[in-house]
């Protein structure tokens, strides 16, 4: 699943994909809001992302998107 993190005071996103489904990265997203602790995400890489709750500002999540091969005549 690939999401889309909003950080106040920043004019950039933070893109990750990870493989969670959507109801277990709301329901991390909703407990670190909750408790103002630092949100942790592991993304497809393993690579480890740490966001301080009180910086979210928004998250949104996206399709995947399957990537398509070929060439179109226009």
């Amino acid at each position: 699943m690939n999401i889309t993190i909003g950080i106040d005071a920043s004019p950039r996103e933070l893109d990750l994909e990870v493989n969670l489904s959507e109801d277990e990265l709301f329901a991390q997203v909703s407990e670190a809001l909750r408790a103002q602790t630092p949100l942790l995400l592991t993304d497809t890489k393993g690579e480890k992302t740490l966001i301080p709750a009180q910086a979210i500002s928004f998250v949104r999540v996206t399709a995947q998107q399957s990537h398509r091969v070929g060439f179109a005549i226009h």
